[in-house]
């Protein structure tokens, strides 16, 4: 499976089998979390077996035998939260590739559990649950094009692709708060005002760019 169809399949999944993450499939994901964390200069780690995260709570949605979930934390700059939701992303969509079902968790979780886990200096952003899934996720409601664009005079395709893979990312509460902007040549995106939608538009960055094959900057 390439990345690009992992967009078309991945989707959020919050009960999972008890089957351990291990063996080559642990080993590429960590050295996956190490290229992440040597590119972004995030602290991103992976955390297993510990249930204690979401154990007993319920939030849009219950989680079952949710032990595992990679730990999404970097130094408190205006820029960390959506540098989160981009190379989690990358994390959820790598994921997919190797047969694991992930779900995005920004606020429904034990934070100070998780806390106890960071080095000093470190700032928590949110942690991504991973596993094998009990039963398939299902895809969710989803805006236009239309409705997340702004155009100027003509956009070319690329950029018609890359809102279309954006389209298919995870948002917080599915709200899809935000904008891709299409201005004197250039293609942007930004946040609008909505509950972790610093940290959505990191994630439909990282679409974006999958499916246009090239760059979109973000207008913090």
């Amino acid at each position: 499976m390439t990345i690009r169809e992992a967009i078309d399949a991945r989707h959020s999944v919050r009960r999972y089998t008890k089957r351990p993450i291990d063996g080559e499939i642990k080993k590429a994901l960590e050295e996956e979390i190490a290229r992440c964390n040597a590119e972004s200069g995030l602290s991103i780690r992976l955390q297993l077996n510990d249930p204690s995260a979401v154990k007993g709570l319920w939030a849009y949605g219950s989680f079952e035998n949710a032990d595992n979930y990679i730990v999404l934390a970097g130094p408190d700059t205006d820029a960390l939260f959506p540098l989160c939701g981009y190379w989690g992303e990358r994390l959820v969509l790598f994921a997919e590739t190797l047969g694991l079902s992930t779900c995005w968790i920004a606020g429904s979780y034990k934070k100070d559990r998780v806390r106890q886990r960071l080095c000093g200096g470190e700032t928590l952003a949110a942690i991504i649950s991973i596993g094998y899934a009990a039963k398939p996720g299902k895809p969710h409601r989803s805006k236009s094009s239309e409705q997340v664009t702004e155009i100027e005079g003509t956009a070319p395709d690329w950029f018609k692709a890359g809102v279309e893979a954006a389209l298919l990312a995870p948002t917080a509460i599915n709200q899809q708060r935000f904008r891709f902007c299409w201005k004197d040549g250039k293609a942007t995106v930004r946040a609008l005002s909505g509950p972790y939608s610093m940290i959505d538009v990191g994630i439909v960055q990282y679409h974006f760019e999958i499916g246009a094959e090239r760059p979109v900057g973000i207008e913090l």
